[in-house]
């Protein structure tokens, strides 16, 4: 009976973080694996497969899956591959070669007492103006004022688009109460994996942000690394190159995700993780 390990990632300050199942790969159907998140409370399933060695490190391909299919690619579940991978290697340093359905990247964990601080390369961001209609559609799916919305709304994408939107403060952000059947339409009608609303960064470059993605079946996201890493390549061209962004508050799950650039690596500067630990260990019925 295949083992499950609940990872909580992206947490803040050894608390809450985005609860996370990881599993070793195994014969299961694409449809056992999207009702593995329901079965085990999670947003997420994440399935590790060990591939041999590559540029010396040792290698891992992963999948990624919701209630809904399978993901090209999922932050937070990164993160939590990471950590648990460095929990079983016991070193204090880990660093893996990571393969998605699209991309090899590197990965680096670092063990500490008690959790695990995990890192990767979230691949290059593309980015784009968003169109008047689609920022319409989405900001009346969130119930949002035009007059809450400030800054520069944009489209990014480093696997499937979203859109990143600018709100006026904190508050603003945890007054928002989309219609979830609204937002989804107006998402799959623009192709968008969801909206990814942020407060505009202090000068520290700290922020707030909620990830809302029901055309995936997650109406939020605890914890969102991917869309952060988008929004680190969007403020990057405004002179930020430090982001710390606070998730899950109104969920009863704080979470935090950092992300850095580093512009003398031109091709991939977002560098972007957080922190996890070990929650459960679940034997899973056969």
């Amino acid at each position: 009976m295949p083992e499950v390990v609940v990872i909580d990632a992206c947490q803040r300050q050894g608390r809450g973080g985005s609860p996370t199942a990881v599993l070793d790969e195994a014969s299961f159907t694409d449809e056992e694996r999207c009702r593995i998140p329901g079965e085990l409370g999670t947003s997420h399933a994440v399935f590790i497969r060990a591939t041999g060695v590559e540029r010396g490190r040792p290698s891992y391909s992963l999948r990624f899956f919701t209630a809904e299919g399978e993901l090209p690619a999922c932050g937070h579940g990164t993160v939590a591959a990471l950590a648990l991978l460095a929990i079983r290697e016991g070193g204090s340093d880990h660093h893996a070669v990571l393969c998605t359905t699209s991309r090899s990247f590197e990965g680096r964990a670092i063990r500490n007492r008690d959790s695990v601080t995990a890192s990767f390369d979230p691949g290059p961001v593309n980015l784009r103006v968003v169109q008047a209609p689609e920022l319409r559609a989405v900001t009346a799916g969130l119930g949002l004022a035009d007059e809450a919305v400030v800054g520069n709304a944009c489209v990014a994408s480093n696997g499937r688009p979203r859109l990143l939107l600018p709100v006026r403060s904190r508050a603003a952000l945890a007054d928002l109460s989309p219609d979830f059947a609204l937002l989804r339409a107006a998402c799959d009608r623009y192709g968008l994996l969801g909206c990814y609303a942020y407060s505009i960064p202090d000068r520290h470059g700290r922020a707030a942000a909620r990830m809302f993605a029901p055309s995936i079946g997650v109406p939020e996201d605890i914890a969102n690394a991917n869309s952060t890493a988008c929004l680190a390549a969007h403020m990057a061209r405004f002179g930020t190159d430090r982001l710390t962004v606070d998730m899950g508050d109104l969920l009863g799950n704080p979470s935090t995700i950092t992300a850095t650039i580093d512009n003398t690596h031109l091709e991939h500067p977002v560098r972007v993780g957080g922190q996890a630990t070990l929650a459960r260990t679940v034997v899973r019925q056969a």
